[in-house]
């Protein structure tokens, strides 16, 4: 099974409004909810992909109760540990320019901490635990370490997308994959990326550290793979990027679901970037067409350094 955890979820409502005006009434002409969060985005573009995943974290009152709801409407499997505290809600406000405004999460106790650790404890091998995104104040700050260290204890397989700090703190532990994007590996290791061979050559440092591989996400200029023994470049079409939160977790997600379901690396990393692509082209999370749309339109290109 794969597991993905999402620390801080929330209700995504996005407000469509024409001609708005600062301290006026303004009415939208469209609204949309959706269950957000980095983890729950790579479960919902898995069940795309047709390929089951369970959604850990936290919820709470009737904002958690939706995005549950959501989500096993959706043939999404959930175990989330219920909190006291409502789920928070972001806005986002569409009026040609996009204006954002994320809540703050709810309280997480020790308690609720340590439930969602006796879950993880429950995994095994054939296991694939995805964790992803920011952790709430509440939470311990090396919350990513205490899960990679269990991840690794039970044999599943750990794939984190998250800040420099925690993707740091758990490359000791051997995941399977990292998914930094260009600006985040600059910042990993201070200087500027200015070419394939830079991308590639830091993506080893970072599987000196211990990580397995790494995909590393360039925007527009589509991505690069690197593991022990390939050095793969994606090129991707043209196109206006809405989404780039939501396509980072679907390449995240295209990725698993191409390693689950056996294609090779050059075929699961090619779905990954479609994946992204297609999220990054939409207001919502890419359709299973677009997905394979993109495919059409992506070329992978063997770089120096594969054997």
């Amino acid at each position: 099974m794969i597991y993905t955890v999402t620390f801080n979820p929330s209700i995504d409502y996005i407000m469509f409004a024409d001609d708005f005006e600062l301290n006026g009434l303004n009415r939208a002409t469209e609204t949309f909810k959706f269950a957000g969060g980095k983890g729950i985005n790579v479960s919902r573009v898995l069940q795309t992909l047709n390929v089951p995943s369970t959604a850990l974290g936290f919820a709470g009152g009737f904002p958690g109760q939706f995005i549950d709801d959501t989500l096993k409407k959706a043939g999404i499997q959930t175990d989330f540990i219920e909190i006291d505290e409502d789920t928070r809600i972001n806005v986002k406000l569409k009026t040609g320019d996009e204006t954002e405004i994320n809540a703050p999460g709810p309280n997480i106790s020790q308690t609720h901490f340590e439930n969602l650790l006796r879950q993880l404890k429950q995994t095994s091998k054939e296991d694939i635990v995805v964790v992803a995104g920011s952790i709430p104040k509440s939470v311990p700050k090396d919350a990513y370490e205490q899960i990679a260290k269990i991840i690794k204890q039970t044999g599943a397989r750990l794939v984190v997308d998250a800040e420099k700090d925690l993707v740091e703190s758990v490359l000791k532990y051997n995941p399977l994959f990292i998914k930094p994007n260009k600006h985040e590996l600059e910042v990993m290791f201070d200087t500027a990326i200015d070419s394939d061979e830079d991308v590639i050559h830091y993506a080893q440092e970072i599987m000196k550290q211990g990580a397995s591989s790494v995909i590393v996400s360039l925007g527009g200029e589509g991505a690069v793979y690197v593991d022990h023994k390939h050095s793969l470049k994606a090129s991707v079409p043209l196109g206006q990027a809405v989404n780039t939160v939501g396509s980072g977790d679907s390449t995240v997600a295209g990725m698993i679901a191409g390693l689950e379901t056996g294609l090779t690396i050059e075929n699961a990393f090619k779905q990954a970037v479609s994946a992204g692509t297609a999220t990054a082209f939409n207001d919502d999370l890419a359709s299973y067409k677009a997905i394979e749309d993109i495919k059409e339109q992506v070329t992978i290109t063997t770089l120096k350094g594969s054997e």
